[in-house]
């Protein structure tokens, strides 16, 4: 696998770019790395992502690359730091 732009692979890279500059995808990303679990627990890095991807589900960015688990939680890793 080659890596692209600092990620991992293109797909990787251009989910992110999308998480981070579409306004919608990026309040809706914040939202589940910081809504709380159903135990009042802030959720984890894979509860977020289940999150996100229950909503996605087998979605695609506006120019065809599928979302995946592994490049949405690649994606939101860091969106808070």
């Amino acid at each position: 696998m080659k890596s692209y732009q600092g990620h991992r692979s293109y797909n990787a890279w251009n989910i992110s770019l999308w998480i981070s500059n579409d306004e919608s995808l990026y309040n809706f990303a914040i939202e589940c790395l910081t809504r709380p679990t159903s135990k009042g627990n802030k959720p984890t890095l894979s509860q977020a992502t289940r999150r996100f991807m229950e909503v996605v589900g087998n979605d695609r960015t506006p120019d065809g690359v599928p979302y995946t688990t592994t490049n949405v939680r690649l994606a939101l890793t860091g969106l808070l730091d």
